[in-house]
């Protein structure tokens, strides 16, 4: 049984840090893409990063600020956000998917329930 679970979300200032996770059961993270998705209140939910075999992928928002990794041996994937902006502010959801990356939500097969991350001050 495939199953997902985020972490890691909270309350931080403009400017600060959180790394959120992403723990995987149920099948081994080699053989599938794994994306980070967040959605805003009143908003659509938007690809933020992606990692598969094949690389990392980032959205235009969150380059240079955002570095998704994984570690195969945990069978976790990580998302370390740096340089938080309030828009930044979401429900983050991780999302897996059969080896490619997309960023297209309806594409992913199993998702986590979701971390709440705030930037505000």
């Amino acid at each position: 049984q495939v199953q997902l679970v985020e972490s890691g979300g909270g309350l931080v200032q403009p400017g600060g840090s959180l790394r959120l996770s992403c723990a995987a059961s149920g099948f081994t993270l080699d053989y599938y893409a794994i994306g980070w998705f967040r959605q805003a209140p009143g908003k659509e939910r938007e690809g933020v990063s992606c990692i598969s075999s094949s690389g990392k992928y980032y959205a235009d928002s969150v380059k240079g600020r955002f570095t998704i990794s994984r570690d195969n041996a945990k069978n976790t994937v990580y998302l370390q956000m740096n340089s938080l902006k309030p828009e930044d502010t979401a429900v983050y959801y991780c999302a897996a998917r059969p080896r490619a990356c997309s960023n297209i939500a309806g594409l992913f097969d199993s998702w986590g329930q979701g971390t709440q991350a705030t930037v505000s001050s």
